[in-house]
């Protein structure tokens, strides 16, 4: 495993929230994915959402990113109070990353079933049964 990094929900204003973030930091963002960089028939996009952040990172040092999102309207506000974040794990490979999402996931709900994503890496997302939400992710590319 090559890093833990925290994986932040916004509701539209994700990148506000990065721009902030780079304010703080410094540095420049690897990656700004909009959700109309990724429509398609297999994966529709509304007008209103076309411009939001379907994934932005920010290095902080270390090897470590700070990457977030906006949450797509049909999937509900985020709760500012509650279910803000996720703990991602960048794997060394797919085999780490399925055993890794396998293993955690026991008990817990799938969100997101590990595979290829749409941003071009092999990830899955689930919800732990202490409730702990995660993203566990290969990255071939990296």
């Amino acid at each position: 495993m090559t890093a833990i990094n925290p994986w932040i929900n916004f509701n539209g204003n994700a990148e506000e929230a990065f721009t902030f973030y780079k304010s703080v930091f410094g540095g420049d963002f690897t990656k700004v994915i909009r959700f109309k960089d990724l429509a398609s028939p297999e994966f529709p996009v509304r007008d209103i959402e076309e411009n939001k952040i379907m994934l932005i990172t920010l290095p902080i040092g270390g090897g470590n990113m700070l990457i977030g999102n906006d949450v797509p309207e049909v999937m509900g506000k985020v709760s500012e109070n509650e279910n803000r974040s996720k703990i991602h794990l960048n794997a060394d490979n797919k085999e780490e990353a399925e055993k890794i999402f396998n293993g955690l996931s026991i008990g817990g709900q799938v969100e997101g079933a590990i595979g290829e994503s749409p941003w071009g890496t092999y990830a899955g997302m689930f919800r732990d049964k202490y409730g702990i939400e995660w993203i566990v992710e290969f990255n071939a590319n990296k």
